[in-house]
């Protein structure tokens, strides 16, 4: 039985593993080239990532999406993560693509099941 459980265990983590690599292959391709990649002066690009990460925090911090089926707190969710990666990144004067380009996809995500 425990064999079983730790086998179980081992093929949920591989299947969301998977899933997640999915998710940002998949859905993120639509919006790639990032927009904020066009934003050259770094102190305006961290201001619009802050922006982001905080309405992604709100949304992932509100019980009304905390408590909804719709996906909106899974995006939200992943833009705060996404959006914060990028932003450790802009404070050492990185302009990490990846990071950016996961932040705003994510972001604009959870914005269209919001409404």
């Amino acid at each position: 039985m425990k064999r079983f459980l730790c086998a179980l265990a081992l093929l949920t983590l591989t299947v969301q593993g998977a899933g997640a690599a999915d998710l940002y292959g998949g859905l993120c391709r639509l919006v790639q080239p990032s927009q904020l990649l066009t934003i050259d002066n770094n102190t305006q690009l961290s201001d619009e990532v802050v922006r982001m990460m905080t309405e992604a925090v709100n949304v992932a911090d509100d019980d009304k999406w905390v408590a909804s089926t719709s996906p909106t707190f899974t995006w939200a969710s992943e833009a705060k993560a996404a959006c914060g990666i990028a932003y450790g990144y802009l404070r050492t004067s990185t302009r990490d693509e990846d990071s950016l380009n996961r932040c705003e996809c994510f972001h604009q995500r959870m914005v269209s099941y919001m409404y």
